[in-house]
């Protein structure tokens, strides 16, 4: 038997079932309803639902069938006029057959029933203080230890060894304790986290501020379900804000209904993951801007702890804590910004009720379905979560929305010193901008500070040049106190100039060049007793101490006499000077710079 596609609408009076039967014989059907039951029958189709709500035949019901379309749509009337029937849009808990009424229930069917009666109880304490759970050494000895949903599954990637690095982070999930999880998960986060590339979204969020810009669909239901509050006392059909496609009412129609020995610990368990898988899928449909890519399973099941770990949390704060943690660990955008937004839109989901969480379940289904290893965990939570969800009632998920909308996260409750690090930066920041900006200004000032470099170094010469003049004044007069060398006033030289040369009988400064100035300088010598004798005395000292590589036009007389005195056999020079009393005195060379200045004429007479 085939179960044709269905689906379910209401309105205030009636309850409308259309039936896609494309191969079947209009004129071969069967239909019974009563009370809660509905069965149809059309070979080879054969559909059984359960309704939400009683319905009664008093002859206003009707049926038709459009032989273009193969529908066949069937309108029957409510017990109770105005009644509203939630949760049409679940389509596998309509597929389950009505609980057992005999007196000796399958022992599924009273647990059923038990788990049922604790749905009915007063409302569940979100804020409760939680004990961790510790597991019994002397029972878990000999068996493995448990995850998935409600903690039901153990042994599954015993037998999936290739495919568990690819999967989840933890190794050998059936033999770590749940409490070691948690260690691990907290180790393997510290050591990811990158403080260099969370600051870079920090300070770079103009990619971040274009993703918070999108706003996704429940964002849109949300917005009319708040407008249409409290214009009515009667609840709104949730399909007025949420529509399933067909592939998604495809897929519901294919799950196998079953029901769950779930205890309170357990549901709690369930309940904190829902809010981590959900956390994770917000994420990844905000920052991808609704587009699916290869990237999609990756993201959901690494930012989700319930999925990559196997954690079991104790509370709502510990869920966003590690939803946050991993959110500035993993990805690729990390930006405290997206942890809020998918905090926000978390919240909105949850108060759009079980139909909204079922639509997105039904797309991480759908992800995981697509991606080779991802699929193992549809098997051991998405599946799962997809059946239970419908069979939850509203008025828990609205109470799980109100104690997550007063959960508070801050930076602070992360523990990698965000704020600190942030306070850092920006100073860092701004010591940078003063020093951009003193560039700024001293580039602008640049031209005038060359021209005052310029002035400067030609000022520098200009006292440089008057302080080799006063050093050399400085040396003549000390030498003319001496006796040793004696000016002769009123003889001008024009443009000549000697090396300066220091005590090693090399110019200071230069190798072989030679300053020229173009003063004229006055400078005379005199001479105590013989003029003409001191100079050749000093010609001969020069010809010993001093060996010059270029020869001064200045000099071209003098270097004339020394290659005559050469010719004429003058070969050993005397190196000490008579002065007029037949004294002899050492002829010293200063340390500093002197020049000497030379005296030629051709009128010997003159001298």
């Amino acid at each position: 038997m085939i179960t044709p596609a269905f689906e379910l609408t209401q309105d205030l009076d009636f309850l409308t079932i259309m039936i896609k039967i494309p191969y079947a014989r209009a004129s071969e059907f069967d239909v019974y309803f009563e009370g809660e039951d509905f069965k149809f029958y059309a070979k080879p189709y054969f559909l059984r639902l359960t309704l939400p709500g009683r319905i009664v035949e008093d002859g206003r019901e009707k049926a038709s069938y459009d032989t273009d379309k193969g529908t066949f749509t069937i309108r029957l009337p409510k017990e109770i006029p105005g009644q509203y029937f939630e949760g049409l849009d679940m389509l596998t808990s309509l597929l389950a057959p009505k609980k057992s009424r005999s007196a000796k229930p399958l022992v599924e069917e009273i647990a059923a029933s038990a788990e049922f009666s604790e749905e009915e109880e007063e409302e569940f304490d979100w804020e409760i203080e939680q004990t961790p759970y510790k597991e019994n050494a002397e029972s878990t000895l000999p068996l493995q230890y448990r995850y998935g949903f409600g903690n039901l599954c153990s042994g599954v990637f015993q037998r999936l060894q290739d495919e568990l690095s690819d999967v989840i982070d933890i190794k050998d999930p059936d033999q770590t304790p749940v409490g070691e999880r948690r260690r691990k998960r907290l180790a393997a986060e510290a050591a990811k986290f990158d403080p260099d590339h969370y600051l870079a979204d920090f300070f770079e969020d103009e990619a971040i501020l274009q993703i918070l810009k999108y706003k996704p669909w429940w964002v849109v239901a949300h917005k009319k379900m708040i407008a249409l509050k409290g214009e009515s006392h009667q609840e709104h059909d949730t399909r007025t804000f949420v529509v399933f496609s067909e592939e998604e009412r495809e897929q519901l129609r294919k799950f196998t209904n079953k029901s769950y020995l779930l205890d309170k610990r357990s549901r709690h368990h369930i309940y904190l993951g829902l809010i981590d898988i959900l956390l994770a899928y917000c994420y990844e449909i905000c920052v991808n801007e609704g587009d699916k890519n290869v990237e999609s399973s990756w993201n959901v099941r690494k930012l989700s702890a319930t999925l990559c770990w196997l954690e079991s949390f104790t509370s709502i704060h510990d869920v966003l804590v590690s939803f946050g943690r991993r959110v500035l660990c993993y990805p690729l955008h990390r930006h405290f910004g997206l942890v809020t937004r998918a905090f926000n839109d978390t919240v909105m989901i949850l108060q759009l009720g079980k139909a909204a969480v079922l639509k997105c379940l039904l797309d991480i289904h759908q992800i995981f379905r697509e991606n080779d290893p991802a699929y193992i965990l549809n098997d051991l939570f998405i599946t799962d979560y997809c059946i239970w969800i419908q069979k939850t009632k509203s008025k828990k998920l609205a109470a799980l929305a109100e104690s997550l909308q007063k959960t508070a996260l801050t930076k602070s409750h992360i523990g990698f010193e965000l704020e600190e690090l942030e306070a850092a930066a920006v100073l860092v920041q701004e010591e940078e901008r003063v020093l951009e900006a003193a560039g700024t200004v001293s580039k602008q000032q640049l031209p005038s500070s060359e021209l005052e470099t310029s002035d400067s170094e030609e000022s520098s010469c200009t006292s440089s040049s008057e302080t080799e003049g006063s050093d050399s004044d400085e040396r003549e007069s000390s030498a003319s106190e001496d006796g040793k060398i004696n000016s002769l006033q009123g003889t001008r030289l024009e443009e000549r100039t000697a090396p300066l040369i220091d005590c090693n009988g090399l110019r200071q400064g230069t190798n072989t060049s030679f300053e020229v100035s173009d003063e004229k300088p006055n400078v005379s010598l005199q001479s105590t007793s013989v003029p003409g004798k001191l100079i050749e005395e000093l010609e001969k000292q020069m010809h010993t101490a001093i060996r010059l590589s270029e020869q001064p036009e200045g000099l071209a007389t003098a270097s004339c006499i020394l290659q005559e005195r050469e010719e004429n056999g003058v070969c050993e020079l005397d190196r000490f000077s008579k002065d007029t009393t037949g004294k002899k005195n050492f002829l010293e060379v200063s340390s500093k710079a002197n020049p000497l200045l030379f005296l030629c004429s051709t009128n010997e007479d003159g001298d």
